[in-house]
């Protein structure tokens, strides 16, 4: 066998953007961007892939910076930077007692993600694990930082999915071990946040790094790389895209009819369907149908049915066009007639998810979290007046 044929699939390139990342070649060249930026926008949209690009470039050799083909840009490439440490949500490894102990298997954990990573460079965004940033890792995190790079002038630790660093065991001692490392940042390590909810942050985490918000790809954008990277086909790469709001990662899910998104999706749609039923008794059965434990995992769901209000929104607004799950145009036309739907009590909806999403993060009962978001949503979404 040839070592052409041994060589991981070689990740896209990083699409759009241009202007932005424009601005940051400067900075880089310069050396004004912060040791410590945050990088934020919706899932999927290719936060983590932009924080890959600021280490890659900052670390290129030669004068066309990122060149992707120096020795540090293959490395990067291939997730084998010695300096680009890359950080992110993992499950609580089981049978690991003790701080040492689960330190080494969070990082083993890590080293096996990187390598699926490498096999498989295009992924889906989300997934309905438990997982988390752990004290662990940080502390892991933290005593490389204060070590001399391997092999270049400066390192760069990227931790993605920054948000799940706070409600950790009730307790946000991950978040604050980080906050004492980028108080006082060693003199060469960078860092990269990434998040889709930075409110969820601390604000004295925030306060510390350089805001760059990622926005959406247009929707065209997304659908041409289905077509290009993944040979989708081109009615299957319009529908993914339209769904995925502008995120390649999201648009990815949507690829498989399946899959995690479009699971998420029609149980989204049944919570949604109980949520605006008029029947009280559903929102408790749809409950009963969640396990009692493991709220963390519906975090993509809620994202879904966040999706699915802003959806009757644009129907109760008359404006077809901007209704994204457009397979279910007629339910939601009748259902904002039906419940004379206003934007105030749209938003209202929306803000209950969001405000679930953040308890959802903590240690909470799915069933009952669920029941009472429904009825939460029941009385939000209900015309002024009813009983």
């Amino acid at each position: 066998m040839s070592s052409s044929l041994r060589q991981p699939p070689a990740p896209p390139a990083f699409r759009g953007h241009e202007a932005l990342r424009s601005s940051l070649r400067r900075a880089l060249s310069r050396g004004t961007l912060p040791a410590t930026v945050l990088i934020h926008g919706m899932p999927g949209c290719g936060k983590q892939s932009l924080a890959q690009w600021i280490a890659r470039t900052r670390l290129c050799t030669e004068e066309e910076k990122p060149c992707d083909s120096c020795v540090s840009c293959r490395q990067a490439l291939r997730l084998e930077h010695p300096d680009i440490h890359w950080y992110f949500p993992l499950p609580r490894p089981k049978r690991a007692h003790g701080p040492g102990k689960l330190a080494e298997a969070l990082e083993s954990a890590r080293h096996d993600r990187l390598g699926e990573m490498r096999r498989q460079p295009l992924r889906p965004e989300g997934d309905t694990e438990v997982k988390g940033i752990y004290f662990a890792a940080v502390m892991t995190l933290r005593e490389r930082a204060h070590r001399r790079p391997a092999v270049s002038e400066e390192q760069f630790f990227i931790v993605g999915d920054a948000e799940y660093l706070v409600p950790q065991e009730a307790s946000p001692e991950a978040a604050n071990a980080l906050l004492k490392l980028l108080e006082e940042p060693p003199d060469a390590s960078r860092f990269i946040l990434t998040s889709g909810k930075p409110g969820s942050l601390l604000d004295t985490i925030r306060s510390r790094a350089l805001p760059i918000h990622l926005p959406p790809l247009p929707v065209p954008d997304v659908a041409a790389f289905l077509r290009e990277e993944c040979h989708a086909e081109p009615e299957a790469a319009d529908r993914a895209a339209a769904l995925s709001q502008g995120s390649i990662g999201a648009a990815l899910g949507h690829l498989d009819p399946e899959g995690a998104h479009s699971g998420n999706r029609d149980r989204s749609l049944a919570l949604l369907r109980a949520a605006t039923g008029g029947k009280r008794a559903d929102a408790y059965r749809t409950a009963l149908d969640y396990r009692p434990g493991g709220a963390r995992g519906l975090l993509d769901l809620l994202e879904a049915l966040q999706l699915w209000i802003r959806d009757l929104g644009a129907a109760a607004a008359g404006r077809d066009e901007r209704i994204v799950n457009s397979g279910e145009r007629r339910f939601l036309r009748e259902t904002a007639r039906r419940l004379a739907l206003t934007p105030d009590r749209i938003a209202r909806g929306v803000a209950r998810v969001e405000e679930a999403r953040m308890l959802a993060l903590g240690n909470v009962n799915p069933q009952l979290f669920v029941a009472t978001l429904l009825l939460d949503l029941e009385e939000t979404l209900a015309p002024p007046g009813r009983p």
